[in-house]
């Protein structure tokens, strides 16, 4: 941390793609420095999403209290400015005992509202806008998003409805860019930025044998819970990890061609998050 901030809180996030190891190395390094640990993972926030999503388990947290996780339901649009919210709490809450904040997550954009301090464009949904645009397919979707900024698309998942939909909203709202439209304050933390990140051959390799520990683990069973419970929600059948698994139920594909789409689909996760954080000349990839 930097001496001379010492009026900032200090914090430490550990990022990094997919399968990158984060999860099991926040966990060593809070035991070390007296750390707990805030997810920024926009999934983890749902109540039942854990196989697919690769929740860590109770007993995978070694007794370091987790927070962020497991704190909606699936039907709940939860946003980057809640999470902003709520996290910023933990922060403040987490140091006031004399512990150290670790927020981890593969999230590039509830990790930079949150600690980069984005200024959320205060921009009220224009109903007619949004039922015009759910009108139209996802392809569409991610057109007109391109026409309007292009580099967007490199922040937001190109099947992501509900985001796309949400930045051409803004967008037409501000008439500024996405990026133009965060503006960006001080931060109030001093932040130690960690990286975590294999060699391409060894992170598409770890994504491989985690979507295979995925299926062993139950994935197929807790989708149709998912399903069952919840029914076809965006939050469902937007996600990685589901919606392949959907495709198999509806008897789309088999079930191999649904793990090696969601292996692709997962390395492709992986691909944009990395394009995400390597933005930030702040993070120490060599710890």
């Amino acid at each position: 941390m930097n001496k001379h901030s010492s009026s900032k809180i200090n914090v430490i996030a550990v990022v990094g793609p997919t399968a990158s190891g984060k999860t099991e190395y926040s966990i060593k390094l809070a035991k070390e420095v007296g750390g707990e640990i805030i997810s920024a993972d926009s999934r983890l926030v749902y109540r039942g999403f854990d196989i697919g999503t690769a929740k860590p388990t109770k007993e995978e947290m070694s007794g370091i209290p987790h927070y962020m996780i497991d704190i909606v339901e699936p039907e709940f649009d939860y946003s980057a400015a809640l999470y902003k919210d709520a996290a910023s709490k933990l922060i403040v809450e987490i140091s006031s005992r004399g512990k150290i904040p670790i927020v981890t997550g593969g999230t590039g954009l509830y990790i930079d509202i949150l600690l980069k301090n984005y200024s959320l464009p205060g921009i009220k949904p224009d109903k007619k806008l949004r039922e015009e645009l759910y009108k139209k397919d996802t392809n569409h979707l991610v057109e007109i998003l391109y026409k309007l900024d292009k580099d967007a698309l490199k922040i937001i998942e190109n099947n992501d409805r509900k985001k796309i939909i949400r930045a051409i909203e803004i967008i037409k709202t501000t008439n500024k860019s996405l990026n133009d439209s965060r503006g960006i304050k001080e931060s109030i933390y001093d932040v130690k930025w960690i990286g975590r990140n294999y060699s391409r051959d060894e992170l598409y390799e770890r994504i491989n044998k985690r979507v295979d520990v995925l299926i062993e683990n139950g994935l197929i069973e807790e989708t149709k819970k998912l399903l069952n419970k919840h029914g076809r929600i965006q939050n469902l059948i937007g996600t990685i990890g589901y919606k392949e698994i959907i495709g198999y139920l509806d008897g789309l594909y088999s079930l191999e061609l649904a793990k090696n789409m969601l292996k692709q689909n997962t390395r492709r996760y992986a691909k944009r998050q990395l394009t995400w954080f390597r933005r930030n000349s702040d993070i120490d990839w060599n710890v």
